[in-house]
């Protein structure tokens, strides 16, 4: 877990100071959380866990690095890779692709578990009446797994305070080729509150439920993390 916060700590900084230097070419934001557990499409992976990441932005592409480094020994950290692109459609609506690689560097390979997993996502989000639906389509190529998700998003300002509620939900379907698959949804409420200009506060709570048979279907965790951009 040190050696990889500190790698991503030093290409934060450098990326920080490149961005500074062109700040009209592109953007960075770092981003440093921490959650009581780590839940992914319903499932967790993981107990309480720092998750920091770094993306740079320009024009309509994206490319980051996440991480999950799990604060306890018997669970493996893992590091994500990504790149998308964004496209406005119209006023309303937006196409959002990409593809993620998700790597597990701990992973005993030779129990037949696969280190490293290739999805390709794409997805359209719209904005209704001040909400943010979404809807997005991703196949993970190494585990043959489809899953669609639905997604909605409405915003709260909290003017007084300097900051605004967050409200968020989500519907997904996630159908492995040859296996059993399952339904999931959660909800979350997070209140991100500005720090300066270029750093947020923000803390949250989070509802997940899966309908999986013989593990913990319900997770309620928080959130807790600071962003900066540059």
């Amino acid at each position: 877990m040190k050696k990889t916060v500190l790698v991503l700590a030093a290409l934060m900084a450098g990326l920080s100071l490149r961005a500074q230097e062109s700040a009209s070419s592109y953007s960075v934001t770092v981003d440093f959380p921490y959650t009581t557990k780590y839940v992914f499409r319903g499932v967790e992976l993981a107990r309480g866990s720092f998750q920091p990441s770094v993306e740079i932005s320009s024009g309509g592409f994206t490319a980051g690095m996440w991480t999950s480094q799990p604060i306890t020994d018997n669970t493996d950290n893992e590091i994500d890779f990504y790149v998308g692109y964004g496209q406005d459609l119209s006023d309303t609506l937006s196409l959002d692709t990409g593809v993620a690689v998700y790597y597990y560097p701990e992973l005993d390979s030779s129990s037949g578990a696969d280190r490293t997993t290739w999805e390709p996502y794409i997805g359209i989000t719209g904005s209704v009446g001040g909400m943010s639906p979404g809807v997005y389509v991703f196949y993970d190529l190494t585990l043959e797994t489809l899953t669609v998700e639905g997604q909605l998003g409405y915003s709260i300002a909290l003017e007084p305070a300097g900051a605004s509620l967050d409200l968020s939900a989500s519907l997904g379907r996630v159908d492995p080729k040859g296996g059993s698959g399952y339904t999931y949804y959660s909800i979350g409420a997070s209140v991100p509150y500005a720090l300066s200009d270029s750093a947020t506060f923000t803390v949250g709570v989070n509802y997940a439920h899966n309908n999986i048979s013989g593990i913990d279907n319900s997770h309620l965790y928080g959130t807790v993390g600071v962003t900066i951009g540059f």
